[in-house]
């Protein structure tokens, strides 16, 4: 058996897991908490913090699905022969590797006395899709002979048939209390080691639903979404406390994410009705969840030439200007230059006010255009150039030394920006990071 040392955790990624990285490297570094990543992969990262997380950070990331406690490690050489080669041997040798007498010693009792689990396998290889649903039912089986040793009822969740991967969703984990039971079983099958632990915290869909569709005002064509809102805030290092700016605010989306995170926030608008609507949805938001020392303030004004309402003292700054008109098919190369360069002046005059208004160091998170077209690539704005004509620094949001084993290919070590895209749209999003220098 193999007990993991403390403080090691696997958090589950959302479906753009460069930028759920981004984002969470961003929150550990922002709150000065000391973290490694030992493994990364496209659904999961396993990270070892110094002092134990509170779990209700989950509420406080956008880009996270599940935060797993590791209860152990084995090598994934281990894996490979139980479920790939199908040793027997290799696989009655996980049931000792594993500690699942501790696992389900941990389980509580569901209300009826018969406890129900789920179990979740993860993989950072393709060639662990097959094997996982092997893995998956192995282990569930394993565990309910544990927990009838421990005179535990127990109940295995399976899965509809239809369901591409062996992995819960957080609504099948929040509906069946297994966060508060300590009942979903995770595996995560890495390159080198394979971690098993339970699930201790899982983001909760209703919640972010209920922000985007329930507040007061809606403008849904040009919406974006308050997960999307909230990796953003976090990448621009937005603490309790700080003063954060969104000058492009529409409804105030963007706005209702870092009220949440308890910055004083400032909105501004050129248009009185998204000001007006922004200001509703700010007052809706601190009523339903309480916030009862809630400070914003939202104004009418040019971002090419911010009121003086915007003092020179905004701590971060979070924003998704126009994005150009919406288009019904693919256009042509030309066409999608025409509308970059349309846009062109105004995010020019937006990124020099921006960065007068900024503390030193201050972050700035912004949205540009990714433009997909008929032919070739799409077409981009070259907000990097823009912004370091400026004063601004760009962020590289990966840095090595968070790394165990880092090398010098390095996969992430360049990366300026995130493309968040819909096969359906035309439109997409690019988000880039800067800050005001010190």
């Amino acid at each position: 058996m193999s007990i993991t040392p403390k403080n090691v955790y696997c958090f589950i990624s959302g479906k753009n897991w460069k930028l759920s990285l981004a984002e969470l490297t961003s929150y550990f570094d922002a709150r000065a908490c000391s973290f490694e990543v030992s493994e990364f992969c496209r659904s999961f990262f396993i990270i070892k913090t110094q002092t134990p997380l509170d779990w209700s950070i989950i509420d406080e990331l956008g880009g996270t699905l599940k935060i797993v406690e590791a209860t152990a490690f084995v090598p994934t050489e281990h894996v490979v022969d139980a479920f790939i080669k199908e040793d027997k041997a290799a696989k009655r040798q996980l049931k000792f590797d594993f500690p699942l007498d501790v696992v389900a010693e941990g389980m509580s009792r569901a209300d009826s006395g018969k406890s129900v689990f789920g179990v979740s396998v993860y993989w950072a290889d393709p060639e662990f899709r097959h094997a996982a649903r092997l893995a998956q039912r192995y282990i569930g089986s394993a565990m309910k002979d544990e927990l009838k040793e421990q005179d535990k009822k127990a109940r295995f969740m399976g899965f509809p048939k239809d369901r591409d991967n062996p992995q819960l969703t957080a609504v099948e984990v929040i509906k069946q209390n297994l966060v508060e039971n300590r009942a979903e079983v995770v595996v995560c099958i890495g390159k080198t080691q394979t971690a098993l632990g339970v699930t201790a915290a899982v983001h909760d869909p209703f919640e972010f639903q209920k922000r985007d569709v329930e507040k007061p005002v809606q403008r849904k064509m040009f919406a974006i979404p308050p997960r999307l809102s909230k990796i953003m805030i976090n990448l621009t290092w937005c603490t309790p406390g700080k003063t954060f700016l969104d000058p492009f605010c529409g409804v105030g989306t963007i706005l209702q994410e870092a009220l949440l995170s308890k910055a004083t926030v400032i909105g501004l608008d050129i248009n009185r009705w998204c000001v007006d609507a922004a200001k509703r949805n700010l007052d809706w938001i601190a009523y339903e969840y309480s916030l009862q020392d809630a400070q914003f303030t939202v104004v009418q004004g040019d971002v090419r030439d911010m009121p003086p309402k915007i003092h020179r003292g905004i701590d971060c700054i979070a924003t998704e200007p126009d994005l150009g008109p919406a288009l019904r098919e693919l256009p042509t190369v030309e066409y999608a230059q025409e509308i970059i360069d349309h846009l062109n002046p105004l995010f020019e005059g937006f990124l020099s006010e921006s960065f007068q208004v900024l503390r030193e160091g201050g972050r700035l998170a912004v949205v540009t255009p990714y433009i997909k077209v008929r032919l070739g690539k799409p077409v981009r704005m070259e907000v990097q150039r823009m912004a370091e004509n400026v004063g601004f620094t760009t962020i590289t949001p990966f840095s090595e030394t968070a790394f165990v084993e880092s090398a010098e290919d390095f996969p992430l070590r360049d990366m300026t920006a995130f493309v968040e895209v819909d096969e359906r749209h035309m439109v997409g999003r690019e988000i880039s990071v800067f800050q005001k220098p010190t």
